[in-house]
């Protein structure tokens, strides 16, 4: 079964944007979101950022960035992946 589409950022103006999916086999969230740049990264990759999260970005890892107008639909795909039974 596909991820199953939840919203896209309201401010859409075209082609590609923030996008949130619920994938039901895999147990996931799926976000398309905008890669953060390098000086983002090397601020989260910093064990002096979060205290206990001293491992940085995994080579499998990376970040993304969404509009904080887009928490609705997090919250949205959330409720339903508990809905789901999901987690």
């Amino acid at each position: 079964m596909a991820p199953r589409f939840v919203g896209m950022d309201p401010n859409t103006q075209g082609g590609g944007s923030p996008t949130v999916w619920v994938d039901s086999e895999k147990h996931e969230l799926v976000i398309q979101g905008w890669k953060a740049d390098e000086a983002l990264t090397a601020e989260i990759s910093s064990t002096a950022w979060v205290e206990g999260h001293d491992t940085g970005i995994p080579d499998h890892e990376t970040l993304i960035r969404i509009p904080a107008r887009m928490v609705p639909i997090l919250r949205k795909a959330c409720d339903d992946a508990e809905r789901a039974g999901l987690c």
